[in-house]
């Protein structure tokens, strides 16, 4: 099923530039160690949360998303003080295996499930499977700390080229090309990925499989598979080793550019423009995803190739895992509640000002209708 763009992709960006300019939301605790924020503070009313019946819910996961939970965390644990909610991040990879191994209500995944790891948890939904519930929109900003250089434009070609070791220096012809004007030092580049399977560069290797011109002859993946370049664990130990490391570059999710006060590169895609990492860009990218899982598995397809004036091109999507059927019966009607919250209206407006987009209404009641259909 398509979702519709027609006279909505300037809603959306227009909502998504009023969330990121106009919503002030404070997050508090940390991933393992929850701390309720006080009354009020997280941006939605007590009334607003149907609270469930408490107790601790425990996930892992994609950590593009754990600035996302740590505000989410934060108002229903406001609101829900009998509810301790836990998100272990470790990656999506770490997510998915502790899901199937049954040692978490939830998984995030910034890659939407294979089919072995459907297969999989099928021992642990016993009586159904994993599905793929999309939660947190964002994209993947070009991070970049080189001498000198305040904007920099890059293209699908030249991307693929400095994270396999094809480009090694800042000014290389084809980056020159792209920047006219700008003077480019003649130091190495420092390309940095993940050191830990995540679905970040997952996606990040999609769009260089799609936009890359032939250039990324890598089959997009979970782990890395670029030639040479350093490494750093999670998305906050690349914003580190970025913010540390002069002349570096690397990919991380425009929540952590913005936490860690790095520059984004802007995308040259083909549009009229370069195009700048920032959520109404990434709305207007979303307008045109498809949905192309089956039953309530909502897995979407997005297009890294986009062309399309205004549209970031790198965005991700992080799922909840969740069994279809199956749910630990303890803890099924907390997780509910939770996730009936974070797909709400005030749930995905209070993300906005954290580097994430909003859901599209049509699909975001797409995914509330699923909710309370989980056992």
């Amino acid at each position: 099923m398509k979702l519709q763009r027609n006279g909505r992709t300037k809603a959306l960006a227009i909502g998504a530039m009023a969330l990121v300019s106009s919503l002030s939301l404070a997050a508090c605790g940390s991933d393992n160690n929850p701390t309720p924020a006080p009354s009020g503070s997280a941006g939605t009313s007590a009334a607003a949360i149907a609270c469930g019946k408490g107790g601790q819910l425990l996930a892992s996961g994609s950590t593009a998303q754990s600035n996302a939970i740590d505000v989410w965390k934060a108002a229903f644990g406001s609101a829900c003080s009998s509810t301790t909610i836990t998100y272990g991040g470790g990656g999506s990879g770490t997510g998915v295996q502790q899901f199937n191994q049954g040692k978490v209500a939830f998984a995030g995944t910034d890659s939407a499930l294979k089919p072995t790891e459907v297969d999989a948890s099928k021992a642990v939904c016993k009586t159904g499977q994993g599905i793929d519930l999309p939660m947190v929109a964002g994209l993947v900003s070009i991070v970049f700390n080189v001498d000198g250089v305040k904007n920099l434009v890059l293209d699908g070609p030249t991307i693929a080229k400095i994270f396999d070791s094809k480009i090694t220096t800042w000014n290389d012809p084809a980056i020159a090309a792209l920047n006219p004007g700008v003077t480019l030092p003649s130091a190495p580049i420092q390309a940095i990925h993940r050191s830990d399977d995540s679905g970040t560069t997952a996606n990040f290797t999609t769009y260089l499989s799609k936009a890359g011109g032939g250039n990324w002859t890598h089959a997009p993946s979970k782990t890395w598979a670029g030639t040479g370049g350093q490494s750093a664990a999670q998305s906050a130990g690349v914003s580190a080793q970025v913010k540390q490391v002069k002349n570096s570059i690397s990919y991380v999710e425009l929540s952590y550019a913005q936490t860690n006060n790095l520059t984004s590169a802007s995308i040259a895609t083909g549009a009229s423009k370069p195009v700048d990492a920032t959520a109404v860009n990434a709305a207007t990218t979303f307008a045109n995803a498809k949905i192309v899982g089956t039953g309530s598995d909502l897995t979407l397809s997005l297009d890294y190739a986009t062309k399309a004036e205004g549209a970031y091109p790198i965005v991700l999507v992080t799922y909840e895992v969740v069994c279809d059927k199956g749910n630990a019966p303890a803890t099924l009607d907390t997780l509910k509640s939770f996730l009936t919250y974070t797909i709400s209206d005030a749930g995905q407006q209070a993300i906005g000002d954290k580097g994430y987009v909003p859901l599209p209404k049509e699909l975001a009641s797409k995914v509330q209708a699923v909710i309370p259909t989980l056992a």
